[in-house]
């Protein structure tokens, strides 16, 4: 992904969760059908986007990830959170209840 689509992307109106993962991660794996599931109960209310770090190299050293999957939650363009690690659907859910 070009750095200018991203910014693009997380400065759009609304929620824009980014899901920053690679292929051969396990956890990554587990975390995209919690991540699907999420879209299919928000719909429109929130835009997930996936971004495979090895493939993005660049753009993964400028918000410095250094472990697999780390979210990163946008408001209206604005970092509301960011974590690292799994999470259950539930625990995802409570965290944007809190920060969205």
């Amino acid at each position: 992904m070009e750095k200018e689509t991203y910014k693009q992307l997380i400065n759009s109106p609304g929620l824009v969760l980014v899901d920053f993962y690679a292929t051969w991660c396990g956890p990554c794996q587990r975390m995209h059908p919690i991540l699907q599931q999420l879209k299919a109960e928000m719909g429109d209310t929130i835009r997930i986007a996936k971004i495979d770090v090895d493939a993005n190299e660049l753009l993964a050293a400028s918000y410095n990830i250094q472990s697999v999957p780390t979210m990163m939650l946008f408001k209206d363009g604005q970092l509301k959170w960011r974590a690292s690690g799994g999470m259950s659907l539930s625990q995802l859910q409570e965290r944007l209840a809190v920060d969205a």
